[in-house]
């Protein structure tokens, strides 16, 4: 199929998980054509069936504001025509699937344009539900021609705050377990805590600065801090509060994460609110335990005590008590990661997601 796919091109999940999407489908033979006003961070340009198609938006004195949405729909309506698609795929509702529908309306003199819609999250709970927001998310969601959430949470929340009478299907996240892989043998070093986010104050980045001041006597352990954002200065500051700096390294963002978490022992994911917890699953697959909080629908990919634990939001005693069992029970640590690992490979692996996809995307062709 041909197929066009639009994220924010960013180091958030949505941008994440839609270009993973893409260069799977891409290794599946099929044709996917990217359309977004940057290259997202993680596509890998040389991979065969990859095309990427910039959105230039004018500076003109008349806007206040760049209109970005309008020039995403000429840009999808032109590649579309181009390149004959089949269908579009947009990732977080706003503005993408208002675009896919103008879009779509562009070109139907000529031919039918489906478009599919993946909600992420903070585009239902956040954005989507600002009052100047509202309407418009709940038409451009109805007006999908398929529409998935990532979690079984996140489908709930959406049909709760929105009322909305489409059905929603549930594709949970995937990760590429050849891709994301446990260490060898003697490849960590120490005890490492590993934490990666766009550290946004949801995240709560400060509480794992907190986690790693109540276990560090007791475990020498570091802390690796990986990504970038608002709340980063904050944290800093707060490890050089804390007398902790020497042991928390700050990495910034980067683009080979799978490199980084087969070396930790823990993932730290304090959020406050999380659709589905892809930075636990990624982490998971290298066989990683996750330390994280009960928010959303982390308890669909995470079973306490089985394959990681769950605390409360805040609760950074009792995430620090579950890091130092983890820190000093070897053979509670071994249980826990190859859990992990096993979660991971049988129900969220790329050969397991990714022809649901498929399958959407043939019903919502054939549909027309």
């Amino acid at each position: 199929m041909k197929i066009g796919i639009t994220c924010y091109p960013t180091y958030g999940g949505s941008g994440i998980v839609a270009t993973e999407l893409g260069m799977e489908l891409a290794a599946r033979g099929h044709q996917v054509h990217f359309i977004s006003y940057a290259h997202p961070i993680r596509l890998n340009p040389e991979l065969e069936g990859v095309h990427y198609h910039e959105v230039e938006v004018a500076n003109y004195p008349l806007f206040a504001y760049p209109p970005y949405c309008l020039a995403l729909a000429a840009r999808m309506a032109e590649v579309a025509e181009s390149y004959q698609l089949d269908l579009l795929h947009v990732h977080y509702a706003i503005p993408h699937s208002v675009s896919a529908l103008l879009a779509q309306q562009m070109t139907a003199p000529k031919r039918r344009l489906p478009f599919v819609t993946t909600l992420h999250g903070t585009d239902i709970t956040l954005v989507g539900a600002e009052p100047s927001y509202f309407n418009i998310t709940r038409f451009s969601i109805e007006q999908s021609d398929g529409v998935t959430a990532v979690s079984r949470y996140l489908v709930d929340r959406t049909v709760e705050v929105f009322g909305v009478n489409c059905p929603i299907e549930t594709i949970h996240n995937f990760v590429n377990c050849e891709q994301y892989a446990p260490a060898g043998d003697g490849a960590r070093r120490g005890k490492r805590l590993i934490h990666v986010s766009n550290f946004r104050p949801v995240k709560r980045p400060l509480d794992c600065i907190h986690v790693l001041a109540r276990v560090v006597k007791e475990t020498g352990a570091e802390l690796w801090m990986v990504g970038d954002g608002p709340e980063r200065g904050h944290a800093e500051r707060l490890a050089h509060e804390l007398g902790v700096d020497e042991r928390v390294k700050f990495l910034g963002k980067q683009d080979h994460v799978e490199r980084l978490l087969p070396q930790a022992d823990v993932l730290l994911l304090p959020s406050e609110h999380e659709a589905f917890g892809l930075a636990a699953l990624e982490a998971m697959a290298c066989g990683v335990p996750p330390v994280a909080t009960r928010v959303g629908g982390v308890a669909e990919l995470v079973t306490h005590g089985v394959d990681g634990f769950l605390e409360p939001v805040g609760d950074v005693e009792g995430q620090a008590a579950r890091v130092m069992e983890l820190l000093t029970d070897a053979a509670l640590h071994q249980r826990i990661s190859n859990a992990a690992r096993e979660t991971a490979r049988t129900r969220f692996c790329t050969e397991l997601i990714i022809p649901r996809y498929e399958q959407l995307y043939r019903r919502v062709v054939a549909a027309g």
